[in-house]
């Protein structure tokens, strides 16, 4: 079967309530889907770029001294008009017009020395593709073994502690059983007693987005008296040697996330000892098919994963839950219910949360799940195809 049509469209949702992080708030999510059409089906992918400084420049509050300070979140160097770029005049030209392969894809995406983010937007697509045409649930054609994966929440950094400590009660009584809450410096170590002073026995983790320096490390030893799950990326995002000096100082195992570009990233930390735990994110790796080779290194190590998220929508959650059905995800993952994030989903079923903190994994062909069109033809902003 061939690719006879791929389509980009740029989406806009507006969250919930915004998400805050050591790096800067997000209000509404903004993201690329990718369509891939072929032998009368279509395969959906989620590019997990975010809008970033350069689509909105005007959104702005005040910093110190009165100086105006931008309200943006950037995870990555890529953003939806890096991505659409990438998409459009990179990779949609390798696939169309040619056989259905996504290890062609993958190929493909090696020559750009970059991009994940787009390259796994595409790739995903593509595994979706792949998956109907077997007639086979995605999470099947990864090699996924679960019928439900175990998840949490994230909360960002609220306006106070007790707010912070309102929220997290919100969702334990929701039935979520794993909380992650975001740290930057001046809100963290604090931040974890207030929570442990009222739930001392909950499975409970920080992210600190990469905020700290090695400086930093009395902190983190005292974080090490409550009973943490682990500690998510605190030192910078492209470092693996000082997190290898930090993490012997701890009991807490050190997870890495930004760190973990590639495959080749995922080894050497675990050489160096610089981690314990690795949170994969198919994005951030360019795609399921690193992110296997992620997680196969791990088991064979014996170094647990988790996956991680980025605020998706329907698409990239239904991907997410696929792979964090694979047999070495034993930590509860950040892929909550559509109602966490999103007053409406673009998919049918929309995700929700089993009375035992798990979600189910689809087992339909493919995604598992329908893309509403109406939904998401409301939120499109941009759209362009390709034939």
């Amino acid at each position: 079967m061939q690719i006879e049509r791929v389509e980009l469209r740029l989406v806009r949702m507006q969250l919930k309530a915004p998400f805050q992080t050591s790096f800067g708030t997000e209000h509404e999510r903004e993201c690329i889907i990718v369509s891939v059409h072929g032998g009368g089906l279509t395969g959906w992918g989620e590019c997990v770029a975010s809008r970033g400084f350069s689509a909105d420049p005007l959104r702005s509050t005040t910093g110190a001294g009165g100086a105006p300070r931008l309200d943006w979140h950037l995870y990555s160097y890529e953003t939806t008009v890096t991505a659409w770029h990438i998409l459009r005049d990179f990779l949609v030209p390798q696939v169309l017009g040619r056989p259905l392969s996504s290890e062609d894809m993958v190929a493909a995406g090696q020559q750009l020395r970059g991009h994940p983010l787009a390259r796994a937007g595409l790739e995903a697509a593509l595994w979706d593709l792949t998956a109907q045409l077997q007639g086979i649930p995605l999470h099947r054609a990864l090699g996924g073994t679960r019928e439900r994966v175990s998840v949490g929440v994230s909360v960002g950094i609220q306006p106070s502690y007790e707010a912070l400590v309102d929220t997290v009660d919100a969702y334990l009584a929701q039935g979520y059983r794993r909380i992650k809450i975001k740290i930057k410096p001046g809100y963290d170590l604090e931040a974890v007693k207030r929570i442990r002073a009222k739930h001392p026995d909950i499975l409970l983790q920080v992210d600190a987005n990469s905020a700290y320096t090695l400086a930093d490390a009395p902190l983190f030893e005292a974080m090490d008296e409550h009973k943490l799950l682990l500690i998510e990326q605190p030192l910078g995002w492209d470092d693996l040697y000082e997190h290898s000096k930090l993490q012997p100082r701890l009991r807490t195992p050190i997870c890495l996330d930004e760190s973990i570009h590639s495959l080749g990233h995922a080894r050497l930390a675990i050489e160096l000892g610089a981690t314990r735990v690795i949170n994969i994110k198919a994005g951030r790796v360019s795609g399921f098919t690193e992110s296997r080779r992620i997680h196969d290194l791990c088991q064979s190590r014996g170094v647990p994963v988790w996956c991680g998220g980025m605020l998706e929508t329907g698409i990239g959650r239904a991907g997410n839950v696929a792979l964090a059905s694979l047999p070495n995800f034993t930590l509860p993952g950040d892929v909550s219910a559509s109602d966490r994030y999103f007053h409406e989903d673009i998919v049918d079923p929309p995700f929700t949360l089993n009375p035992d903190s798990t979600i189910s994994v689809p087992t339909g062909p493919g995604l598992g799940v329908a893309v509403n069109l109406t939904r998401l033809d409301a939120v499109t902003v941009r759209r362009e195809a390709f034939v």
